[in-house]
């Protein structure tokens, strides 16, 4: 088989930086685009939201899926049908001749990022032991740190040297590359059993996945207490009520929440949700601080704000050294404590503050969170079985679509509710209101990691006894082989 000439533990990691870079840097990119999109199409900056809302929409209604459909059909087949619809969704968007052209073309896109994500990390995970996934974990945060950091000044070379429509043209040759790289390398393998598909649990999810993520999305830009804003969130947490209920009587569901009984498991996505939205909110806000309250470009933004990337994967290499030494708990509390002090000091940003200062802090962000994203991925599936993997990944990915679009939510709520009435951008004094919800929510998180039970999750083997310890050992063993009357072996 052309799939067994390179060893899958260098291919399904070259897979899976090349699908994470790739939907990582497209929903960035696209935000830089929407400006000259709207003036293409003469809609105002609002009209025009709608070709980034659709995206989160689409990926909601996909997610629930991905776990059966890598279990029933393998991975390769998947990963590589959807990189395939992504990429040919990308030259769509490309060619797209009105606003409504682009925005189901961009949710065709969003479909398949709704399967690429799970599939990939699952795969990533499957292909390693255990004790493999700490040097493995080091590969997953190239593109998750990378993409976003060079995604923005990327897109605002592409918009003012070319036109918006290369920041979908981008994706055609990595997403070309990838395909044919994994039809040529990537073996497939099948889990036993995958069950019946359940279309209930996947219909009830997928509806509430889509209505949670619409509503959250556009919550802060048409109000919370709009009509359509509160309607979705209504129905969504209806539908969350119900999805719950059903999957946990059904015997093999879309999505098992029987997982979340594993109390690593749990504790590692409560973490991975009210821990790094800080950060991703931190991340949102700092853009639009340079951009609206100093009135610097998109490029200055950019180069100010990339230095994030860079701390980051520091720490990453230092933090898997120490993960089966120190376990998860320490590391990841250490780095959720570095962010709310970072964050503390942001509290004191104003038009003044120069693009090192920013530099600076958002280098230290990178630095903390480097610690908390590797080995919170690590930590979560150390007591998953591999038949389960597949699953895991799908409730993973759900979380972590749902904290990508809570930070940017939350902190455009707060910049609207903290912009005085007759400004159209809210003044520094907003921004130091966010930092500091974004801390406190960060310092809740740090003492919540406090309690987390982390033996599991450490790799580390028992120390070697020494000859004498073992020579007893055998001795005792023996003695009460010999007076329960069985064999001494």
């Amino acid at each position: 088989m052309p799939g067994r000439r390179i060893d899958q533990r260098l291919v399904v990691p070259v897979m899976f930086v090349a699908t994470f870079f790739l939907v990582v840097m497209d929903g960035a990119i696209t935000t830089v685009a929407l400006p000259s999109i709207a003036h293409q199409f003469g809609v105002s900056a609002a009209g025009s939201d709608s070709v980034a809302v659709v995206y989160p929409v689409c990926v909601g209604i996909t997610i629930p899926l991905s776990g059966w459909l890598g279990d029933r059909f393998g991975g390769k087949p998947v990963l590589i049908g959807a990189m395939g619809l992504f990429t040919v969704a990308s030259a769509l968007c490309g060619i797209a001749g009105s606003l409504g052209q682009l925005t189901l073309y961009r949710g065709l896109q969003g479909l398949a990022g709704g399967l690429l994500t799970p599939v990939a990390a699952a795969m990533l995970f499957r292909t390693f032991t255990p004790a493999e996934r700490v040097r493995a974990s080091r590969v997953m945060t190239i593109p998750q740190q990378i993409a976003p950091a060079v995604a923005p000044m990327l897109g605002g070379v592409l918009v003012d040297s070319l036109s918006w429509r290369w920041v979908f043209y981008v994706n055609l040759p990595f997403g070309v590359a990838a395909c044919l790289f994994g039809l040529l390398f990537l073996d497939n393998s099948r889990q036993p059993g995958p069950g019946k598909l359940d279309i209930p649990g996947l219909v009830l999810s997928a509806a509430a996945m889509s209505l949670l993520m619409y509503g959250v999305c556009e919550g802060a830009r048409q109000g919370w207490s709009s009509p359509v804003i509160a309607g979705s969130l209504a129905a969504a947490a209806v539908l969350v009520v119900a999805t719950i209920v059903v999957e946990l009587r059904t015997p093999a569901p879309a999505l098992r929440l029987r997982l979340f009984k594993d109390a690593l498991f749990r504790d590692t996505k409560v973490i991975g949700l009210i821990g790094v939205v800080p950060f991703m909110g931190a991340m949102y806000a700092a853009p639009l601080f340079i951009q609206e309250a100093q009135g610097g470009s998109a490029l200055h933004s950019g180069t100010s704000t990339f230095t994030e990337a860079i701390g980051v994967l520091l720490t990453v290499q230092v933090a898997s050294r120490f993960y089966d030494r120190v376990g998860p708990r320490l590391i990841i509390a250490g780095g959720l404590l570095c962010v709310t002090v970072v964050l503390g000091f942001m509290t004191s940003v104003d038009a003044g503050t120069g693009a090192w200062a920013m530099r600076l802090y958002m280098f230290l962000l990178g630095l903390g969170m480097g610690a908390v994203f590797m080995p919170v991925t690590v930590a979560s599936f150390s007591t998953i079985p591999k038949e389960d993997v597949g699953q895991a990944s799908t409730l993973t990915s759900v979380i972590t679509q749902l904290g990508m679009a809570l930070a940017p939510a939350l902190v455009a709520t707060l910049l609207i509710a903290g912009t005085p009435h007759g400004l159209h951008t809210a003044p520094p004094s907003t921004y130091r209101t966010v930092y500091l919800v974004l801390a406190v929510m960060c310092a809740v998180a740090t003492l919540f990691t406090l309690k987390l039970h982390d033996a599991p999750a450490r790799n580390d083997p028992p120390p070697p006894r020494s000859p004498r310890v073992q020579r007893v050992s055998r001795r005792r063993r023996a003695g009460a082989a010999a007076e329960a009357g069985g064999p001494q072996g």
